[in-house]
């Protein structure tokens, strides 16, 4: 939160990036200049290319901006939406990592390294956004439009890390480009701040870009209608939502749809397609030797044992595999699908027999969870334990969406350290995602078939056979291709016209939150979603009572509202901000 000199991290006579995550740090720092010498198109350029470098908070060390070990602020969320949301268990075992283990429990103080890092991260970000900000208004070569686009990408970008820093600590200070003095308390609400860089964005920016990691304005209007809806403002949320979906386009022309595949969204041989709104991107093999440009945070989340060599973390939870269960009329279990739950392999060696749950499922369930039997991508059949550290600590599976192909690793994979980079861009925002918002926008001003509708869509996509999981055509060689057999026993459904009307408001909000469950399971939202829906408190006691039944690592934990709504403020960053003897930060209630 120090003012910072503007540091150039590409050299001006580069060309622009062709997307964020592409090599915009493999050459050293030029080092620190003035105001003059970068007041122009050029140096606009290279410290907006900054601002989008700290997206995936990634130095080329593996390491973030705060030192610290990458996964610690990785911008997919994955410690703190999935796995404190209850989508998954930390994995590996009870040694490895153990500052996760008390956010998975509710059981974070302070003084945990993993929210530092996470904060400063962060921070970072919006101090590079501020110094674009600053250039802009001193560039004289540029014309106004351009002016605008400088601003408008710089300002979502500070939206996006202060959105970030808001659904998480709730209580942060604000520092902008006009700050002077950076020790600022956190007593103001910044909801209405970060309005307005979204608004600007929206206004400003244009619908189009020539490199397509660029921010443009419909991303920007989907960001500011989710500001909308997390401040509970439904009036305002809705014109935007309606004005996104009506006529939103990709930063590379395509109008706003819902991918054929649902793995499309996670496959970079087809990224930044029509669903992607404003993805992270990424790339492997960048020529640095390092995977800081390939998704680090999540370094640790593949199989242990197994080809992928690293390290076991991040496995799916019970409840979440239970979601997908669907009834016969292809439709899920909203209230009981804990009591209709999928079988495993927990407890069953490898090398013993098993055959896979022989139920209906929603196939999203084999694109986002490794299960025994099931094909692996194209890497064969899940094997079951013998790919998990321990089961007992954190159960039978593995996850999915982060994991590259066989066929296209040599591209796709970054094998340039101990653990896997991926060329998998991280998506913050999905058109699916927007798609459940808006029906969520929808029920809340009482329109429920609209509100149907636009769940509907989301699961005509996964009804589609094309989002099958498929058997292999021999499961001793899986690159020679899948069948035509679906690998389980698929089977969903459309809710059936006038369903969500008929059963009224709160039936339709409970199934689009579920919706949401399925649709963006192991993306890094569950944990915020069920905050701001204010059943944090009910869903993940239940969750804490039911899943510790099965594995160890969540034994003793315990949720309370609202403490456990937000996590604390960093004691690292209260202990900085002394002035006169006494902090300007105020700790979250229940923290202090």
């Amino acid at each position: 939160m120090r003012k910072s000199k503007f540091i150039l991290f590409l050299a001006i006579s580069l060309p622009l990036f062709y997307s964020c995550g592409d090599s915009f740090l493999d050459k050293p720092a030029q080092g620190a200049l003035s105001d003059a010498q970068l007041a122009n198109r050029a140096g606009l350029d290279a410290v907006l290319t900054g601002a989008y470098a700290a997206l995936d908070g990634a130095r080329q060390d593996n390491q973030n901006f705060s030192g610290s070990n990458a996964w610690e602020a990785a911008p997919d969320n994955w410690v703190y939406g999935s796995v404190a949301g209850g989508d998954a268990h930390k994995g590996s075992d009870g040694s490895d990592q153990p500052a996760i283990d008390a956010i998975a429990r509710y059981l974070v103080d302070p003084s945990n390294g993993y929210l530092n890092s996470k904060w400063r991260t962060l921070y970072e970000g919006i101090t590079r956004a501020n110094s674009v900000l600053v250039l802009v208004k001193l560039a004289k070569d540029i014309t106004e439009d351009e002016a605008k686009s400088f601003e408008g990408q710089a300002r979502f970008l500070r939206g996006h890390y202060y959105f970030e820093l808001r659904k998480m600590f709730k209580h942060v200070p604000w520092i902008d480009e006009t700050t002077t003095d950076f020790n600022q308390p956190n007593t103001e609400e910044i909801w209405p701040k970060i309005e307005a860089d979204f608004l600007f964005a929206y206004q400003n920016l244009p619908a189009t870009h020539s490199q397509v990691g660029r921010v443009n304005k419909w991303a920007a209007g989907s960001y500011l209608a989710k500001t909308y809806l997390y401040e509970k403002k439904y009036n305002e949320a809705k014109p935007v939502f309606d004005d996104v979906i009506a006529n939103g386009v990709t930063s590379n022309g395509l109008k706003y749809g819902l991918t054929d595949n649902y793995e499309d969204n996670f496959n970079p041989a087809v990224e930044n397609n029509k669903e992607s709104i404003f993805a992270i991107q990424q790339v492997a093999n960048d020529g640095t030797n390092m995977i800081g440009n390939a998704n680090n945070g999540g370094m640790l989340n593949f199989p242990y044992n197994s080809p992928f060599r690293c390290c076991g973390f991040y496995q799916p939870s019970q409840d979440l595999v239970n979601s997908f269960r669907t009834s016969a009329t292809g439709l899920p279990f909203l209230d009981t699908y804990n009591t209709n739950a999928v079988k495993s392999d927990m407890g069953i060696k490898s090398d013993q027999a098993y055959t896979p749950d022989a139920g209906s499922l929603d196939p999203r369930l084999d694109w986002t969870v490794g299960r025994r039997g099931i094909p692996y991508l194209d890497w064969g059949l899940h094997p079951g334990a013998s790919w998990v550290r321990d089961q007992s600590y954190s159960g039978p599976y593995a996850p999915k969406k982060n994991v590259y192909w066989q066929v296209t690793q040599d591209k796709y994979a970054d094998q340039h350290t101990w653990a896997p980079g991926t060329a998998i861009n991280i998506l913050v925002i999905r058109y699916a995602d927007v798609l459940l918002m808006a029906a969520e926008v929808e029920a809340q001003l009482g329109n429920l078939d609209q509100a149907q509708a636009y769940v509907n869509q989301v699961r005509a996509r996964a009804a589609n056979p094309a989002s099958y999981v498929y058997q292999y055509k021999d499961n001793s060689a899986p690159l020679t291709g899948f069948s035509t057999t679906p690998a389980a026993d698929y089977n969903v459904s459309q809710y059936p016209a006038g369903n969500f009307a008929a059963n009224g408001q709160a039936y339709a909000l409970k199934a689009i939150y579920f919706e949401r469950k399925l649709e963006l399971a192991m993306e890094g939202h569950r944990f915020f979603d069920l905050v701001r829906w204010g059943i944090a408190e009910a869903t993940l006691d239940a969750y804490l009572a039911y899943e510790s039944k099965i594995t160890g690592d969540l034994k003793g934990g315990d949720f309370t509202a609202p403490q456990d709504e937000y996590y604390p403020i960093p004691q690292r960053q209260i202990d900085l901000q002394m002035v006169n003897g006494k902090s300007t930060l105020t700790q979250n209630d229940g923290y202090k």
